[in-house]
């Protein structure tokens, strides 16, 4: 899919699991801490993320160096390819993730009249990415994006699970915007 783009310093932060604490200076601090564990840490927890997902059919492995993450294997739809890469992206620290992931193309045969009656939809369209700015909410991308503010539930339902809370949105995090 290519080469995606994410703000290094947003997104959720190592800093407890690395340094024993929660202080956000001391997450920019990681001179004493060897950048293989960092890259190991940042890689669990991408695959963690990843996990939660709860998505049938991908096999993904991850590869972090430094603040970018690659990303092989498959994912069973757009979609799930999409969400996989907003995992590994919207992590603190991670800059670039190159997406090597493949969407197996279903099989085309020739329709007969009956499995053209019976034929599932087409594969959903490639969605967009935003980066949420200061002073945004759902409702304000929704209106902006869509002409609606009441399709930020349209948002919110594109990014679960990594979002638990329409509310809950910080700067730097890129959003998946889907086709309606």
């Amino acid at each position: 899919m290519g080469m995606f783009d994410f703000v290094k310093d947003a997104g959720e932060a190592l800093t407890e699991k690395v340094l024993g604490s929660t202080n956000t200076e001391a997450a920019t601090q990681t001179d004493e801490i060897p950048q293989a564990r960092i890259d190991e840490l940042r890689q669990a927890n991408i695959e963690k993320s990843i996990a939660a997902l709860a998505v049938d059919g991908e096999i993904v492995n991850v590869a972090v160096n430094g603040g970018t993450v690659v990303l092989t294997g498959s994912a069973p739809s757009q979609e799930a390819l999409e969400k996989i890469v907003l995992c590994a992206g919207n992590q603190f620290g991670i800059e670039q993730v190159d997406c090597q992931l493949q969407v197996p193309q279903v099989a085309a045969a020739a329709p007969t009249a009956a499995a053209a009656a019976t034929e599932s939809p087409a594969p959903s369209a490639e969605s967009t990415f935003y980066t949420v700015q200061a002073g945004d909410t759902l409702g304000k991308i929704a209106q902006a994006h869509y002409g609606a503010a009441s399709k930020y539930t349209a948002i919110f339902e594109a990014n679960q699970p990594m979002l638990t809370d329409p509310d809950k949105i910080y700067v730097g995090q890129k959003l998946r915007m889907p086709v309606l």
